[in-house]
């Protein structure tokens, strides 16, 4: 499955108490990192919004932000008196410890997180809301990273079939290539020495020929990219795995490049390896 780790979504609504809106931002990040701004109103609910956004998206760097606009203002606030009283001592025992540089002040107190309540709205219903709001937004999420990840594949598939077509092409010139260097070796070793012996001479033949083969490099390539594409039909992120045929891709590559007696051959090999740097580039955006 091809789905890419950035994408963006927006889900608002208005309710007779107010209007709740999510905001979800994903990048690419080598695990799952999330990061939760929320009111203080629904602050109890994050664990459970964690939990929804996590089974959702699987890696990347998640920002979600849930904004609340009351219709109207509270009327009547409670305080949080055990919380009050365990801040204001803490806040007493620093100031004694720092003496005339501390100043403690009232209104900071108050605006500690979860000191003051607002008493005339239920919290129940309005997070219950921003839970079935965070699943829209969590949809539209998923749908905006299929969409990307969808041209991620056609990215990657186009180079999938450059890299068959350089293969091929290496291929092709094989049996010339091995005809032009034992010819040459031949012709060489004629001028330098008058009396040859011959079976000696074809197993050392035999022997460089084997070293400069690449018909193993260019099987274990094309293999390496049926993997790919089958990992493009998985059901499973495809991120991790993509990123480790990336760097099996290259190996052989290298491996081709380093081989090769022919200048056509190194060609394909270069433009092979600009191929799999632009997929390797690709791949760190897939989940």
């Amino acid at each position: 499955m091809i789905r890419s780790m950035t994408g963006f979504a927006r889900r608002e609504r208005q309710f007779p108490w107010g209007l709740l809106a999510w905001e979800l931002k994903t990048v690419n990040h080598r695990f799952l990192e999330l990061s939760c701004r929320l009111p203080e109103e629904f602050r109890a609910a994050e664990s459970d919004f964690r939990a929804a956004v996590a089974a959702g998206v699987r890696r990347g760097k998640v920002e979600c932000s849930l904004h609340f606009r009351p219709t109207v203002a509270p009327t009547a606030l409670e305080v949080d008196t055990d919380l009050l009283a365990s801040l204001t001592s803490r806040a007493q025992q620093i100031a004694a410890q720092a003496g005339a540089a501390a100043r403690i002040q009232v209104l900071d107190l108050l605006r500690w997180p979860g000191v003051i309540r607002d008493g005339t709205r239920d919290a129940g219903p309005m997070i219950a809301a921003a839970q079935t709001l965070l699943t829209e937004a969590l949809a539209e999420l998923t749908r905006s990273r299929d969409s990307e990840g969808g041209r991620l594949r056609e990215a990657l598939e186009q180079r999938c079939a450059g890299l068959i077509e350089f293969s091929a092409r290496v291929s092709e010139r094989l049996p010339e290539i091995r005809t032009r260097m034992r010819t040459k070796l031949l012709d060489r070793i004629a001028q330098l020495v008058a009396d040859v012996d011959q079976d000696r001479l074809e197993q050392e033949l035999a022997i460089l020929a084997q070293r400069l083969d690449v018909d193993e490099e260019i099987d274990r390539l094309r293999g390496h990219v049926t993997e790919v594409r089958k990992t493009f039909a998985g059901s499973e992120p495809a991120g991790r795995r993509l990123d480790f045929l990336m760097q099996e891709l290259n190996r052989e590559a290298n491996t081709l490049s380093s081989k090769s007696q022919d200048i056509e051959t190194t060609r394909a090999a270069v433009d092979m390896k600009v191929l799999i740097e632009q997929m390797r580039e690709q791949v760190q955006n897939i989940e």
